[in-house]
């Protein structure tokens, strides 16, 4: 049984939407890291404010293309262990429902602030967005809300460009597993904090 939380904040889903892209990263410093028993289900999926008017439109193009992806629905999660989850993300592509872009779950330092934060790895698997190294991370706004920072691109410099998004739920169960992962993946690299201490190990 899932402990009683307390209400992290009074914020709502239209809150957000209302919020500039420097005040949702402000609260984002704020807030505190879902557990992996919190995160599982499907969570409806939406864009926020994005960092400048090149991110908004390329961004609503990414989750809004009728021909590929299709429209975004959700994100959905499952724990698979006592440390990790695993996870997709849902679009409505030509009248179905199709579930894309696999990814491994875990909690992880974040690239901002080094806090513990619901962190999603795409790499794990193989898929356009594991291709693009995506990697977003999801803190707890109000029982049953959640902002989410996505990055991604090829270079650390790329991969400092906060795509900020918000999750409502459960409003699903996790419909299954998807995606082939791919052998001998190191999670450490796609995390930076990870990464920095398994080099310092090394």
């Amino acid at each position: 049984m899932h402990a009683v939380r307390q209400p992290v904040t009074d914020l709502t889903e239209s809150d957000l939407r209302a919020m500039r892209f420097k005040d949702l990263m402000a609260l984002f410093g704020r807030l505190p890291a879902p557990s992996l028993q919190d995160m599982d289900g499907e969570f409806a999926a939406r864009l926020l404010a994005q960092p400048n008017a090149v991110a908004q439109v390329i961004g609503h193009l990414t989750v809004n293309n009728p021909l590929m992806p299709g429209r975004w629905l959700c994100k959905a999660f499952t724990p698979v262990s006592a440390d990790r989850g695993q996870g997709y993300n849902s679009f409505a592509h030509l009248g179905r429902t199709v579930r894309r872009y696999p990814m491994q779950t875990l909690i992880a330092p974040s690239r901002y602030d080094g806090r513990p934060a619901y962190t999603l790895v795409y790499a794990a698997f193989s898929s356009m967005c594991g291709a693009i190294h995506m990697v977003d991370e999801v803190r707890q706004v109000a029982p049953g809300l959640y902002l989410g920072i996505g990055t991604w691109g090829f270079t650390d410099g790329q991969r400092q460009v906060p795509l900020p998004f918000v999750l409502r739920g459960p409003i699903a169960p996790y419909a299954g597993h998807i995606g082939r992962r791919k052998q001998g993946f190191n999670i450490h690299q796609e995390i930076p904090a990870l990464r920095h201490t398994a080099r310092q190990k090394g």
